[in-house]
């Protein structure tokens, strides 16, 4: 039995790299893959009468470990130099204010059917408002490099905004100006920590002599987060402040205190723990969506009762975009397709209590639009244009090249 159960999980987390590698070509998201590739493995489970312990428990942990772990790799790829600016100036408006109204407008939907309280609506709806970067990176690797980058930026900024907001908004049974106060004073609490453990982690990264060294790293920044989430504090903050701190070395390479860090190997250092990163990244998102495809029942997802709210949710999600994208002088296509639903959403929806969950809002409903929202963006990468490899040449090619000669003066 041991033996089997490692035989098929080594065979599956090698399908799903062939599923990452080849999503590029293919165009199918591999999220997609992976949810049939899961529930295809209970349907043969039960068809063998192979039983297995109750999984449903270690969902939310591959989820919360997945969250940091996406949120740490978005964060170690964005740049915030000059010429990026207008980039990410775009992608946070559209990452952060679509994100709000739709949730708010969603929830007064919700309220109006079904006579609930708003901020339980409010609690319901906002899961559904978030992109997730887990499944939007990933598909994008194709796209042109100015796309790809306002995905990468969006996604991001949507993921850490939307739990922030879902948390201050689940932690407050009141919101007013006390919640408001209460939570500047926890921002300002874990802006201190996340410079103190930046700072820290950092000298840690550059100084470390011993073989064994990004591991240990990864586990403490999951320590510290887990903690500061025990005392209510915005957490993600943390994990966003670590990874740009890492990943723009670069501008602050000459203050005297960052000198202290040996800036020069703490760059290499940060480029073998971005690989480590991806790497953890990829092997917990896999498991994640196959372990919740394996946990998903055939009812659930042929759940008739929800799926008018399903598509009605996903058009109106689709509708918003196209407005906002226009509204800020973006190009519609590709982008308009690209909001996928996927970890972040799941792994809030099954943190909500019982109590607090509406009626209709249940797994059917987020199975279904996690679905419909990945088959529309397949739509987005089969239009998608693919940017020309002399262009790419030309314009990685000395970035590529500085980077080498800078690592070899090393």
């Amino acid at each position: 039995m041991t033996a089997g159960i490692i035989l098929v999980l080594c065979l599956l987390v090698l399908l799903a790299y062939i599923f990452d590698l080849t999503s590029p070509k293919t165009k199918i998201p591999s999220v997609l893959l992976l949810l049939v590739l899961g529930f295809l493995v209970r349907q043969l489970s039960n068809f063998f009468g192979v039983t297995l312990i109750d999984l449903q428990e270690v969902l939310p942990i591959l989820g919360s470990i997945g969250l940091i772990l996406i949120v740490l790799e978005g964060a170690l790829e964005l740049e915030l130099s000059r010429d990026k600016l207008p980039v990410v100036k775009r992608a946070v408006l559209i990452g952060c204010i679509p994100l709000i109204i739709f949730a708010l407008l969603l929830a007064y939907v919700f309220q109006y059917i079904t006579d609930w309280d708003y901020k339980t609506c409010l609690t319901n709806a906002i899961p559904l408002a978030i992109i997730s970067s887990s499944v939007a990176i990933p598909s994008v690797r194709s796209f042109r490099k100015a796309d790809r980058e306002f995905v990468i930026y969006e996604s991001s900024i949507s993921d850490i905004i939307g739990v922030i907001f879902f948390n201050f908004i689940v932690m407050h049974d009141t919101i007013g100006f006390m919640a408001f106060g209460s939570f500047f004073v926890q921002l300002i609490i874990i802006i201190i920590i996340s410079f103190i453990a930046t700072g820290s982690l950092s000298f840690l990264l550059s100084r470390l002599d011993h073989h064994i060294k990004f591991v240990p790293i990864i586990f403490l920044v999951i320590l510290i987060y887990e903690i500061s989430k025990e005392f209510h504090l915005p957490s993600l903050v943390f994990i966003l402040v670590f990874g740009l701190f890492l990943n723009n070395l670069n501008l602050i390479g000459e203050v005297k205190l960052i000198q202290q860090l040996k800036p020069k190997v703490l760059r290499r250092e940060v480029n073998k723990f971005r690989e480590i990163t991806i790497e953890a990244t990829f092997l917990v998102r896999a498991l994640f969506f196959l372990l919740f495809g394996y946990l998903i029942h055939t009812s659930e997802l042929l759940n008739t009762d929800v799926l008018l709210f399903s598509a009605a949710i996903t058009l109106s999600i689709y509708i918003l975009r196209a407005i906002a994208l226009k509204l800020s002088g973006i190009k519609l296509i590709p982008l308009l397709f690209i909001a996928p639903r996927g970890l972040i959403t799941i792994l809030l929806f099954l943190s909500i209590i019982p109590e607090l969950r509406l009626p209709f809002i249940n797994r059917s409903m987020i199975i279904q639009i996690v679905i419909l929202t990945s088959l529309v963006m397949m739509m987005g990468t089969i239009l998608s244009k693919k940017e020309p490899t002399v262009e790419t040449t030309a314009e990685d090619g000395p970035e590529k090249d500085s980077e080498e000669e800078q690592i070899d003066t090393l």
